[in-house]
């Protein structure tokens, strides 16, 4: 019964991260739109927000854990997967206008790219809940929550709000209502609970395996902002001086300006 109560609380930390990408949206409610020069420093935000957490939450609490070298073959477990995944569902990458005429093939399609993406969000999530009801915790609703699970919930939350944002901005070109992009923004974020469910309980059944978790997590993270965040937020810049890249690396600084002092707490 106590492991079916700490799977709903992973599950519910999980599915605070996902209902986070649909605060992105909550602009449009108030703006017709969001300027490319905005959009790039809100992509760096969220950047420099997964590099810490990976580094000063995943990396050190793994480090903690287990050695080098267990935290380098996950990390490299975490890119492979995700370079692997991408590569089967033929590297796809899905317009989130395509979200409202999907059929079901399309949709599949959407899914497994949605996975792909906040799949290892989720598992970050999980891990960080390894020591869920041990002493040393944070009591949260009758748990003691580790404070790594905390600080992992918060910056997977405030790294998705941005990234919600970019998810809405082509629906709000097309039309599409507050709602349905507040709800499009939280269903591209699905993934991460069931994610964050399987793994805490593989790593609290397999406890040996808690470091290359950690790392697995922290690898999957940061090969995502090189390869999909950084190149975003250049794409989006181009028409900006210097290719918008003051504005990015003004974004990363901002997210790692705001993690390191939660890490450190």
């Amino acid at each position: 019964m106590a492991l079916l109560e700490n799977l709903v609380l992973v599950f519910v930390a999980g599915l605070v991260t996902a209902l986070a990408t649909g605060l992105g949206a909550v602009p449009f409610l108030f703006l017709e739109e969001i300027s490319d020069r905005r959009n790039v420093v809100l992509w760096g935000f969220s950047s420099g927000v997964m590099i810490s957490a990976s580094v000063f939450g995943l990396v050190d609490e793994g480090l903690a854990e287990g050695t080098p070298f267990q935290i380098a073959v996950g990390m490299a477990a975490g890119v492979v997967l995700v370079v692997v995944a991408r590569d089967v569902i033929v590297d796809a990458d899905v317009d989130p206008r395509e979200y409202e005429e999907a059929d079901f093939k399309k949709l599949v399609l959407i899914l497994g790219v949605l996975t792909v993406h906040s799949f290892p969000e989720g598992v970050a999530v999980g891990v960080s809940f390894a020591d869920l009801g041990l002493e040393g915790g944070v009591p949260v609703l009758g748990f003691t929550v580790p404070v790594l699970a905390v600080f992992m919930t918060l910056a997977i939350s405030i790294h998705n709000v941005p990234e919600g944002t970019a998810i809405s901005i082509p629906l709000r070109s097309m039309g599409v209502s507050e709602a349905k992009m507040i709800w499009w923004a939280v269903f591209s974020s699905l993934p991460q609970p069931i994610g964050a469910v399987i793994a805490f309980y593989f790593v609290r059944v397999a406890r040996e395996f808690l470091p290359f978790g950690f790392g697995f997590a922290a690898g999957a993270m940061i090969y995502l902002v090189l390869s999909e965040f950084v190149p975003e937020a250049l794409e989006l810049g181009e028409p900006l001086p210097n290719g918008g890249k003051p504005e990015l690396a003004g974004g990363i600084a901002i997210g790692i300006a705001l993690m390191i002092p939660l890490a450190f707490i």
